[in-house]
């Protein structure tokens, strides 16, 4: 068990969530970096190593995470959901906008501050959500082959 999950183990245990062998693999999976999968891919890896896992315990798990804080659902899409297990360190999304690859990156500065008061129009700005996009090498490699 990588360190990783230790500690999210350790941390669901105080909050009394019990790890069941499902929830389990549904962690595992999510285990690791730059991890952004939906929940069909969740399940789709969770089936190799739990053959009997349904979508719905996947589902089911997945919610309960992001309820936890554990996890932190997102979309880069506007259509498929991915969920992010970097949930304890604040980052954002880099997109590559051919293949899609998601890395987290960590820009300098505070998103939250950088926005000026005239520009916030009266908001109490409490969560940033800022994506980056670009090609990825493997793709600006592709396009300039071309």
């Amino acid at each position: 068990m990588s360190d990783l999950l230790e500690r999210l183990r350790l941390r669901l245990r105080g909050r009394d969530w019990r790890m069941t062998s499902q929830r389990r693999v549904v962690a595992e999976v999510l285990d690791g970096e730059h991890v952004h999968l939906t929940a069909d891919e969740v399940h789709a890896r969770a089936v190799q190593r739990l053959p009997e896992i349904s979508r719905a315990t996947v589902y089911n798990a997945l919610g309960e995470l992001v309820a936890l804080g554990e996890v932190v659902e997102f979309s880069t899409d506007g259509r498929a959901k991915r969920y992010d297990p970097n949930a304890q360190h604040p980052h954002q999304h880099l997109v590559c906008s051919n293949c899609g690859i998601i890395r987290d990156v960590h820009p300098t500065g505070d998103p939250l501050t950088d926005l000026p008061a005239e520009e916030r129009f009266g908001f109490t700005v409490s969560k940033v959500e800022v994506t980056y996009r670009g090609l990825c090498p493997s793709c600006a490699q592709a396009v300039s082959d071309h």
